[in-house]
C-alpha cells in the first residue's frame, strides 16, 4: 500500500471521528482527558483534540511529501494513536450518560433514609414496649432500676430518631418546593 493510500485512510478516519462528534452530545470536562504526552493542548473539549489530530495529520502529509521518512514514521504512529484515543472516548460517552443517569437525585437519597429511619424508630418503639412489659415483672429492686436505666436510654434514642426523622421530612420539603 502506498503512503497515499494510507493517508488517505487515515483522513477517512478522521472525517469519520468528525462526523460522530457532531452527532454525539459530549460532555465537557473540567481535568483534560487524556495524558499531555498523546495531546498537548490545553483545553478538554473532545473539538480542540480533533483540532489537535487534524494539525498532526497536515504534519504527516508534509513530512509525506517532503520524504522525510523518520518524522513520516513518528507523525503516523502518533495519528493512529490519537485517533485511537478519541474513538475510546466517544464510545464511553453512551455509558458516562447512563452512569449519570443511574446516580440518585438527593430527593430519592432523603426519601431513602426517611424509611430507613421510619424503620429505626419502629424497633425502638418495640424495643421500649419489650421493657416496659418486663419492668411490671421485675421482682427486684435492681432488676427495676436496670430496665429503668434501659428505658431512659431508649427513649433518649426514640427522641434523637425522632428529630432525625423531621429533619429528613424537613429537607423533603424544601426540595420538593424548590427551596434547595
Amino acid at each position: 500500500m502506498s503512503s497515499q493510500q494510507l493517508l488517505q485512510i487515515l483522513d477517512q478516519r478522521i472525517t469519520q471521528l468528525e462526523l460522530a462528534l457532531k452527532n454525539s452530545s459530549y460532555m465537557p470536562t473540567y481535568q483534560p482527558r487524556f495524558d499531555r504526552a498523546l495531546f498537548a493542548c490545553t483545553e478538554t473539549g473532545l473539538k480542540d483534540y480533533l483540532q489537535e489530530l487534524r494539525r498532526n495529520f497536515s504534519r504527516l502529509s508534509d513530512e509525506v511529501a517532503r520524504n522525510h521518512p523518520q518524522q513520516v514514521s513518528f507523525l503516523a504512529e502518533r495519528v493512529v494513536v490519537q485517533i485511537e484515543a478519541l474513538q475510546r472516548e466517544l464510545a464511553t460517552q453512551q455509558l458516562r450518560r447512563q452512569d449519570r443517569k443511574k446516580r440518585r437525585s438527593p430527593l430519592s437519597i432523603l426519601q431513602q433514609q426517611l424509611v430507613e429511619t421510619r424503620g429505626y424508630e419502629q424497633r425502638l418503639n418495640d424495643m421500649l414496649y419489650e421493657r416496659e412489659s418486663q419492668l411490671g415483672q421485675c421482682q427486684t429492686l435492681v432488676q427495676q432500676q436496670g430496665i429503668q436505666q434501659e428505658l431512659v436510654a431508649l427513649e433518649a434514642r426514640l427522641s434523637r430518631c425522632r428529630q432525625a426523622l423531621k429533619k429528613i421530612e424537613h429537607q423533603i420539603e424544601q426540595l420538593e418546593l424548590g427551596f434547595s
